[in-house]
């Protein structure tokens, strides 16, 4: 029987509006996005229905595909592009800086040397670092870019010092979107909607760290991006994230009743409810998450067949994973498994 790495036990798939999203700027420029979409072996029917997810490899081919098809890394977004290569010379630039300070500041300093239209600034005030998105000459109506560059510089930040690097907070200058519940899965802290300005903080001793990163290093984080960006939350420190661990590891078996994950983190069931209902979700959402995850993922990945994924999943028949199956995603598993991306 096939099984997940631990790694990617815990992967969480994308929301098909990051793929709609990425695609609407090629598209109103009026090119032809099936060739990325072939790329990624995302089927385009799927994109029809708002609960439709892809894996962070689909994901990561279809980004791609999308830098190659427009040679800009701001993916028709910009009022000018951002070539091919710009993001990783800068990295490059980065990486050999002696702490996060001089590396960020090296990085918004090289960016200012194009005129692309993005302005970054870095402030501290007291014990808080800014780091503020300026994105308003942007044709950006789904804030896609603006949302996957914050990710992104705070994820580029995490990794250069080796350590995950909690935000305090973040500002988005708009209302919350019909999936904001995606973003606390995205950034895990506080949000605050239709602030005056986009940024994201965090405490400013992680300023002060050392670079750990190398060349070497870099080339294998710049080979898998931007699977990192939506799909794994780093910070992981919170009620949920440690009960989908928990549940993870029980994939394969009988999954952990909520009173016995409790008991796992060290609280009652009640606790256990009341602690997750305060990050807006419940036991049952994460679980069902899970094994969401799960069966995208191996849908996708193929080698294994339904009632080996169902059995694995937990559940007593087939027929039984179809329909949750269907409610999760808006289609049938066979649907994941219609288009196989193109080498």
């Amino acid at each position: 029987m096939p099984t997940a790495t631990l790694d990617g036990m815990f992967t969480r798939t994308i929301a098909s509006h990051y793929v709609t999203a990425a695609l609407s700027a090629a598209r109103r420029a009026g090119r032809d996005v099936s060739p990325a979409l072939d790329a990624a072996g995302i089927g385009a029917s799927l994109l029809d229905d708002e609960r439709a997810r892809v894996t962070a490899e689909q994901y990561t081919r279809l980004v791609q595909a999308l830098w190659d098809l427009l040679d800009d890394e701001f993916m028709g977004f910009g009022p000018r592009p951002s070539k091919r290569g710009t993001f990783p010379t800068m990295c490059l630039l980065a990486v050999h800086c002696a702490d996060l300070a001089s590396a960020l500041h090296r990085g918004l300093a090289f960016y200012e040397l194009f005129d692309t239209g993005l302005n970054l600034t870095l402030a501290q005030h007291d014990d808080v670092v800014r780091f503020e998105i300026d994105t308003t000459t942007f044709d950006d109506p789904d804030r896609f870019l603006a949302e996957s560059l914050l990710v992104l510089w705070h994820r580029f930040s995490s990794w250069l010092v080796g350590r995950r690097i909690p935000l305090r907070a973040v500002d988005l200058a708009y209302p919350e979107p019909s999936h904001g519940a995606e973003y606390h899965l995205i950034f895990g802290c506080p949000l605050r909607f239709d602030a005056p300005a986009t940024a994201l903080h965090f405490d400013a001793r992680f300023l002060r760290l050392p670079v750990v990163q190398d060349e070497p290093a870099l080339r294998r984080f710049l080979r898998n991006s931007p699977a990192e960006l939506l799909s794994r939350r780093d910070h992981g420190a919170d009620t949920s994230g440690q009960v989908r661990r928990i549940l993870g590891n029980g994939i394969g078996g009988d999954l952990p009743s909520l009173d016995a994950v409790a008991s796992r983190v060290g609280v009652s069931g009640p606790t256990l409810r009341r602690k997750l209902a305060a990050e807006g979700t419940s036991f049952r959402e994460v679980r069902e998450q899970l094994l969401r995850d799960q069966a995208v993922a191996s849908l996708v990945r193929g080698g294994e067949s339904v009632e080996e994924l169902a059995r694995r999943l937990g559940f007593s028949e087939a027929s039984a994973f179809h329909r949750a199956f269907k409610r999760w995603t808006g289609s049938s598993p066979g649907a994941y498994r219609a288009h196989p991306a193109r080498d």
